[in-house]
């Protein structure tokens, strides 16, 4: 698992995770938000459906998942995402060039927490 706190990431700042998925993962999740409970964005691709969920956590509840068929992850791989905080959004930019936008619910202007976990193990990381 790869974790960080007090991460004072803006509206405006590009996140770029480059990363090797396992060739036994079952899926992995980037997690953004203030904290563990309150997450602005849960990026999540599931192999066994091959779809990307996407969803925030309000005080430890979820809330409506949005769910992406645009599955293009390969275990034993290695990938690099590309995030995007543009404020009333976030825009996940898949390897292949894909995006996928998921609403700010929460409203923030900055995030201070991350976690990656799952079947994804990160080789390089950068805020901008």
């Amino acid at each position: 698992m790869f974790e960080m706190f007090n991460l004072d990431w803006k509206v405006g700042g590009v996140m770029k995770i480059k990363g090797h998925i396992s060739e036994d993962a079952e899926s992995f999740a980037i997690n953004l938000g203030n904290k563990s409970s309150d997450l602005a964005l849960h990026f999540n691709p599931r192999f066994n459906e091959s779809v990307i969920v996407c969803n925030s956590l309000c005080s430890d509840s979820w809330q409506r998942e949005h769910r992406d068929k645009h599955f293009i992850f390969h275990k034993d791989s290695t990938v690099k995402i590309i995030v995007e905080f543009l404020g009333d959004k976030f825009l996940v930019k898949l390897p292949d060039g894909h995006e996928v936008e998921f609403p700010n619910r929460h409203g923030y202007d900055k995030i201070n927490y991350l976690n990656i976990h799952g079947g994804f193990k990160v080789i390089s990381f950068k805020v901008e």
